[in-house]
């Protein structure tokens, strides 16, 4: 089976799940594209062997917590089997407790993604019939209403969800938001009657926290490769020189990261008349210059430790109990895999490097405005005075940079106890997600921002031609984004560069040019 992590999402049309270890890109591509969803065999094989073994739990009366006992404290009071529809259903409706705005489409598209794959595992011992219609929901676009603030890690937003397959709660369907059992209906499917196990194995485990966690290193990633073109453009365009790019300097330095980066700028920069022009023009520029390779380097180095676990925790099974087989029987094994730790102090860790890419990435806006340092019209403008030119969206950078520094703070160094003491340590593995998916959106803005003033400033080093990839960056931002001649409303010309920086449209086109620019 291919694993697709080499395909674009956007050509991803199709996910399979089953047979392979879930990729980012295919994640990317149901989320945000609607790519469909569907399952093999071996996945359906798995499904109904775990199923087999908790309708034998429940029949034996053993002792399975979520099964014939209560949740969280009350896991002491005893359930008897013929309550069992009762437990699951009340599970759902008691957690579905996460209030305020509603996540975003993606972010719930993706999240119910997460929940098929760790169901599909086969250690939760649900239903065939709950799996497809999780499909189903993603197929045909029912998208659950989900209140996105209040969860401590896990529970609440996947409770949200699991209401509307039992026909209950709310869910979008073709622009209209309906009650659960309309929108089932009029999409021609029907609720659910969970059975013993479903309703808590729909709403444990790390999937939300995982699924955020995604979309938002997808878009770090992307940011940090762009970065890479919208810092060689800069240096470009403020004669910066391409001595500090020497692969002697950066073989001293034992982080692969920083001269992977150094070769990728000096790549982008090649045959740049402009670049050659001034090699020696500065003895050596301003740091936000200067040291790209390293600040950009270390970045990259945390996106790559987050996605190594990141991936470790796509392809786990985080439920709680795990149904374990063992030949002709099996045993349910209590324990913490719900706990989202990995995937929060990396989320974590995720906002502080992409709050150090902003920071350097806003030092180079403001040198190519400053005309007390860019030896460039004032704000990149001509009839400064007259015109403001680029002066503000400077501001607007340095606005994000202080909302990213905010929101940097880490949420996994704190703890509140809940159920009654006995979930006494706490992940808030949740906020830390929802953070780094802010921060990786606030970042795409002040890259734009520098994309935007680096293509205006080459546009005053003409004739001297920039390089073939620099031209070619530029020549996709004109494309939309005309020069600056006089001031107009910029908001759009951001947030088309924005778009572009989203949608991978300026990585791809630099990286048909110089091949794979890896982090």
């Amino acid at each position: 089976m291919v694993k697709n992590d080499r395909i674009p999402p956007k050509d991803i049309k199709e996910v399979i799940l089953g047979d392979h270890e879930l990729s980012i890109n295919e994640v990317i591509a149901v989320a945000r594209y609607g790519a469909k969803v569907s399952f093999t065999e071996k996945y359906y094989h798995r499904i109904k062997q775990s199923r087999r073994l908790i309708e034998k739990f429940l029949d034996e009366e053993r002792a399975v917590y979520g099964v014939t006992t209560g949740f969280g404290s009350n896991v002491s009071e005893v359930i008897s089997k013929d309550d069992a529809q009762t437990l699951q259903r009340n599970i759902v409706r008691s957690h579905a407790v996460s209030v305020g705005e509603t996540l975003e489409k993606e972010i719930v598209r993706a999240i119910q993604l997460m929940i098929l794959n760790n169901l599909g595992h086969g250690f939760s011992g649900v239903r065939v019939e709950i799996v497809e219609l999780i499909a189903a929901l993603l197929n045909q676009d029912v998208l659950p209403f989900v209140p996105g603030d209040g969860s401590v890690a896990y529970l609440s937003p996947e409770a949200h969800m699991a209401l509307v397959l039992m026909g209950e709660g709310k869910a979008w369907y073709k622009g209209e938001l309906l009650n659960g059992h309309e929108a089932l209906e009029c999409a021609g499917l029907k609720p659910l009657i969970f059975e013993c196990k479903e309703g808590l194995a729909l709403i444990s485990g790390t999937t939300s926290v995982t699924a955020i966690s995604v979309l938002a290193l997808y878009n770090a990633i992307q940011a940090v490769k762009t970065a890479d073109i919208a810092g060689a453009m800069s240096l470009e365009s403020l004669k910066g020189t391409i001595n500090a790019l020497d692969p002697r300097l950066h073989s001293v330095k034992k982080h692969e990261e920083q001269a992977k980066t150094a070769r990728i700028v000096a790549n982008i920069l090649d045959e740049s008349e402009i670049t050659e022009k001034y090699r020696d023009y500065r003895l050596q520029d301003a740091l936000s210059i200067r040291c790209i390779p390293q600040v950009h380097g270390a970045v990259k180095k945390v996106f790559k430790n987050t996605l190594e676990n990141m991936l470790n925790e796509m392809n786990s099974s985080s439920d709680n109990p795990i149904i374990w087989p063992e030949e002709d029987d099996g045993i349910a094994l209590m324990g913490g895999n719900f706990d989202a730790s990995f995937i929060g102090i990396d989320a974590d860790t995720m906002c502080i490097a992409m709050a150090n890419l902003a920071k350097i990435t806003e030092r180079r806006i403001d040198r190519l405005v400053n005309y007390h340092v860019s030896e460039l019209p004032n704000f990149l403008v001509a009839n400064q005075g007259l015109n403001n030119g680029y002066m503000i969206p400077q501001y607007t950078a340095a606005g994000l940079l202080n909302e990213i520094r905010v929101l940097t703070h880490p949420a996994t160094i704190d703890n509140t106890s809940t159920c009654a003491n006995q979930e006494d340590v706490v992940s808030f593995a949740y906020f830390a997600t929802k953070k780094a998916y802010q921060i990786s959106k606030k970042l795409e803005y002040i890259i734009a921002i520098e994309l935007m003033a680096a293509t205006q400033a080459l546009d005053f080093h003409e004739p001297a031609k920039p390089s073939p990839v620099t031209a070619s960056v530029h020549r996709l931002i004109r494309s939309q984004v005309p020069t600056v001649k006089e001031d107009r409303y910029f908001y759009f010309d951001m947030e088309t560069i924005y778009n572009q920086i989203h949608e991978g449209e300026i990585v791809a086109l630099v990286e048909e040019k110089i091949g794979d620019m890896e982090i």
